[in-house]
């Protein structure tokens, strides 16, 4: 049986970020990869000009569709814009049961434009935050989740996935991307404890969609078979390895994209 994930995300005009980063992670993984569509937006690598949101009605129907005809593995969730699209996100789950699903909180993109609503992130916490097998928040989203300030350091980080963990979450990775220092440290905190996992801190501007990137690969692993702390290690992996070639690559004239096909297409 071929694996199969379904992303739940808005689109990147230019390729980088959401659906297309989603798509690119499950192909370059071995995952076949369905689509829900929740939102467009008109970016390249300078920013978010635009945003236009689905119609609620049609995410819900997006994912019906799919789950009447493939087997889904897994499932990950990205951009959601409003609370009448989570709402129609979580109506769609209901035709997914016992599929575990990687919830990504994205609020804000790497250039600052905001991509989710103010009053939709009450509607995130209680209607999606609970069904999500984990949640994959970085630094300044863990912050907004809890209404706290951002996390400065390891204690912090686990102190707020705590926190997150007690609002329903079944797991919670808190990505320290944002941090300082030589290593990315994430945290995850499970049903076992909590796992830390760290990486070489990559020097390079080029790194769109970096958390895109790593909640899908986790949800294709997790397509695959893997344990969630094999699929998180696993995907932190890769992710590490495709922002490490992203210099590789010469896409636009802002902070382009990781190299999602760095594993395949011949090095520079």
């Amino acid at each position: 049986m071929t694996a199969i994930a379904l992303t739940i995300a808005g689109s990147d005009s230019a390729g980088g970020a959401g659906i297309q980063a989603d798509l690119k992670t499950f192909a370059a993984l071995g995952v076949h990869g369905a689509s829900a569509i929740t939102a467009l937006t008109a970016q390249n690598t300078l920013g978010v000009e635009g945003v236009h949101v689905v119609p609620p009605e049609f995410v819900t129907q997006q994912i019906a569709v799919v789950a009447r005809d493939l087997e889904i593995g897994a499932v990950k969730i990205g951009m959601l814009a409003t609370s009448p699209v989570i709402e129609a996100v979580a109506e769609g789950l209901k035709l997914l049961p016992g599929v575990p699903v990687v919830l990504d909180p994205v609020m804000v993109a790497a250039s600052g434009d905001v991509l989710l609503d103010k009053d939709a992130i009450a509607a995130l916490k209680s209607v999606l935050l609970p069904r999500a097998i984990v949640i994959t928040p970085n630094l300044p989203e863990a912050a907004q989740l809890l209404g706290a300030p951002q996390a400065s350091d390891e204690d912090e980080m686990r102190a707020q996935a705590r926190e997150l963990k007690r609002l329903g979450a079944q797991a919670v990775l808190i990505k320290g991307g944002h941090a300082k220092g030589a290593s990315s440290v994430d945290l995850l905190l499970d049903g076992e404890g909590d796992m830390r996992i760290e990486a070489p801190r990559v020097p390079t501007k080029n790194d769109h969609g970096t958390g895109c990137t790593l909640s899908s690969a986790i949800a294709a692993e997790l397509a695959k078979g893997a344990s969630l702390r094999e699929a998180t290690a696993a995907g932190k992996a890769y992710v590490t390895a495709a922002i490490g070639a992203a210099d590789e690559l010469e896409i636009g004239k802002g902070r382009g994209p990781v190299h999602h096909f760095h594993a395949v297409w011949p090095r520079k």
